[in-house]
């Protein structure tokens, strides 16, 4: 008889562990709060506009393709992560659909160009499309001084690119030595000081330094304190290309919840877990299972958390059962910013692109202050930057005839902060829209509105349950990152493992599926099911902590 798995959250790190844990051979029930699927993806439909939530840049096509290609007791977690087949093939990035014959089956997914249009704050733009010919162009218009240390930062952030990613993308750091035996190579590839002040040692412009360090803000790092080694988003990007999901990122969501149920899962809504019922069994704490709020009692022979790292050791189990993931050390971590996110639809004139793209980075004037009032004096200052998601450029179906949906992202302090939100929402969200119109990147929006929402820090923190309403998990700093990461296998808690943003490696849509696989190696070296390689699971000393109270 199949064993029986819990996944708590239905986001795109708990649709991938469903998918996992179904082809490891589990019975599998993903159990989410909400009405839909998608967690920080979930889609909202109103007055006739489709608006992804949450994540809309996927990169890494493959990810998708290997979890479309999943199939019941075949797990497939010894073939190699990075097969030479997905590399190198500039096509994906640059022609037709990507994703493959399985995920085809699924979901269309396009390749976006250029990746970003970068606005800065005198008007000027950069293209970013990961073509080298393209990036030297244009550093040749903008900051001539800077081509010969562009091809520094290549030649250097492809290094920590192969080493940070292609070796060590998939390593778990279940233990301080695993860590320590690879903090020689980071320091080799100068990875440990901050992007920024890397980007700073190749590029004098500060307009270059911007672009080759704005990235982070989209995984929830802070460019000034964020190591270096994420300097490897560059190469991630150039390699495999930013893509986009026909019909939305919940197309992708929706093309995971039919695999997931056709290998025969589960999938519950208006199910929200408020708590995780541990039990002692041979001297040991053990996850057999949740309670629902509404008192319902489920028993699995594991558990997986999708949702937010702190809540679920803060929330849903009893302090008497940690240890490692005591109330102070989950409260010490720091907590990612958080976002506020306007969702707006308006007639179309015919001239959105002419100065837009389909993914826009617009920087305000200050860069480094800004980003010390966000993630420091935890203020909202008076200028911001923003994302600006304009998806109809590219699949007019979102929205009605006529008419573009969109997306503007500010970030902003989360709620450790203090911040009144019920107040600021509102003239804050009117603030930014009036600021796309009055500097001419949609001129004549607020004439053309006809749909506006939004949301602040204060729907990640209580609709979300994400901690201090944060929108990524813990901050990535160096600190916080590795070994020093929460974990995917809970220290306290036998049968207890954890997957998504805020766990290892980290934030973003492509690491929360290296998540899920991250995790089911665990679960299947726990649990005897495959064999596992053992370059991926180094020097586990995982069940000692156990015994700890």
């Amino acid at each position: 008889m199949a064993k029986k798995a819990l996944v708590i959250g239905s986001g795109i790190g708990g649709l991938a562990m469903g998918i996992r844990l179904q082809s490891l051979g589990f019975d599998t029930t993903i159990l989410e709060k909400l009405d839909g699927p998608g967690g920080r993806a979930y889609v909202r439909k109103i007055d006739g506009f489709t608006f992804d939530m949450g994540p809309t840049v996927i990169t890494v096509p493959h990810f998708i393709e290997e979890l479309f290609a999943l199939e019941r007791g075949q797990p497939c977690l010894s073939e190699p992560d990075f097969p030479p087949t997905i590399l190198g093939d500039d096509k994906r990035v640059k022609e037709g659909t990507s994703g493959g014959p399985h995920t085809s089956r699924y979901v269309q997914i396009v390749p976006i160009l250029p990746f970003y249009r970068i606005y800065y704050d005198d008007g000027s733009f950069f293209d970013y499309d990961g073509d080298p010919a393209s990036t030297r162009a244009q550093i040749q218009a903008l900051a001539p001084e800077d081509l010969e240390g562009y091809e520094r930062f290549h030649r250097d952030a492809k290094a920590i690119f192969e080493r940070g990613f292609l070796e060590l993308g998939y390593t778990y750091f279940g233990d301080l030595g695993t860590m320590l035996r690879v903090i020689p190579d980071l320091l080799r590839l100068d990875a440990v000081r901050t992007l920024l002040g890397f980007a700073k040692k190749y590029f004098k412009n500060p307009k270059m330094q911007q672009v080759f360090s704005f990235e982070t803000l989209l995984v929830g790092g802070n460019p000034m304190s964020v190591p270096a080694i994420y300097a490897m988003i560059h190469f991630v990007e150039k390699t495999w290309g930013i893509h986009f999901a026909m019909g939305g990122t919940g197309a992708l969501v929706r093309g995971l919840v039919k695999k997931f149920e056709e290998l025969g899962g589960t999938i519950r809504y208006h199910a929200e877990v408020a708590k995780i019922n541990v039990v002692r069994e041979n001297g040991k704490k053990v996850a057999r299972g949740v309670t629902l709020a509404g008192g319902e009692v489920l028993r699995a022979d594991l558990v997986v958390s999708n949702g937010d790292y702190a809540h679920t050791y803060l929330r849903l189990i009893e302090p008497q059962f940690r240890f490692w993931n005591s109330d102070p050390i989950v409260k010490a971590r720091r907590q990612s910013m958080s976002l506020v996110v306007v969702y707006f639809g308006f007639k179309a004139d015919g001239s959105e692109a002419t100065k837009l793209r389909h993914h826009n980075i617009i920087l305000g004037p200050r860069y480094e202050e800004l980003l010390r009032d966000i993630f420091g004096r935890k203020i909202l200052a008076k200028d911001f930057s923003q994302y600006l998601h304009v998806p109809t450029l590219t699949d007019p179906s979102l929205a009605p005839p006529g008419h573009h949906a969109a997306y503007t992202l500010v970030p902003v302090p989360h709620n450790g902060s203090r911040l009144d939100w019920e107040l600021l929402g509102e003239p804050f969200s009117d603030k930014i829209l009036r600021f796309l119109d009055e500097r001419g990147y949609l001129p004549g929006l607020m004439n053309r509105l006809v749909h506006k929402s939004f949301v602040t820090p204060d729907y990640f923190e209580h609709t979300l349950n994400s901690y201090l309403g944060n929108a990524f998990g813990p901050e990535p700093l160096l600190v916080q990152s590795a070994f020093f990461r929460p974990h995917n296998r809970s220290e306290d808690i036998a049968n207890l493992y954890l997957v998504g943003a805020g766990v290892q490696p980290g934030a973003g849509t492509p690491s929360v599926m290296m998540s899920a696989k991250m995790t089911a190696r665990l679960i299947a070296q726990d649990f005897g099911i495959a064999d596992i390689p053992s370059h991926e699971l180094e020097a586990e000393s995982a069940r000692e902590p156990l015994a700890a109270e």
